[in-house]
């Protein structure tokens, strides 16, 4: 997996970014309030939207990993790859955590562009978002 963190590097997809750990908190922050956008969309019902932004909450908690590694990313699939290189293989995060990545992108994408999107599905998505916020604040002691 470490090929693929290679590749992506010089594909340039993933890049340096040394003022990233000073930028954890703040991305752990976004990925809170995305989460309670989702919450608060769920409770309204609104299934699509409540999708969208359980995914965002995920994609800046993960922002948030790669930041610690003082990395940035440049495309939202190579972050996942990236995570899972960096994180995964020293089995710092929990298995799911990717998976819930990718599940959240395809579903994500599904809402908006295909209007697919169901209320099991975004139930699921703001629980694995909350999940992964979890293990990033585990990981980064950043903890509110």
């Amino acid at each position: 997996m470490k090929n693929n963190l290679r590749e992506a590097i010089e594909k340039g997809r993933i890049v340096s970014f040394s003022d990233g750990p000073r930028l954890v908190a703040k991305e752990l922050e976004t990925a809170r309030e995305d989460l309670a956008d989702a919450q608060h969309s769920f409770d309204e019902e609104r299934y699509k939207w409540a999708t969208v932004q359980a995914y965002y909450a995920m994609f800046h908690a993960a922002r948030a990993l790669l930041y610690a590694k003082k990395f940035r990313e440049k495309s939202h699939i190579y972050l996942g790859r990236a995570i899972l290189a960096l994180y995964g293989e020293s089995k710092e995060l929990p298995g799911e955590y990717y998976d819930n990545f990718m599940q959240g992108m395809n579903l994500r994408e599904l809402a908006d562009y295909k209007r697919k999107f169901s209320k099991d599905g975004a139930q699921r998505l703001i629980q694995a978002a909350k999940n992964n916020i979890m293990a990033t604040e585990r990981i980064t002691g950043k903890n509110r």
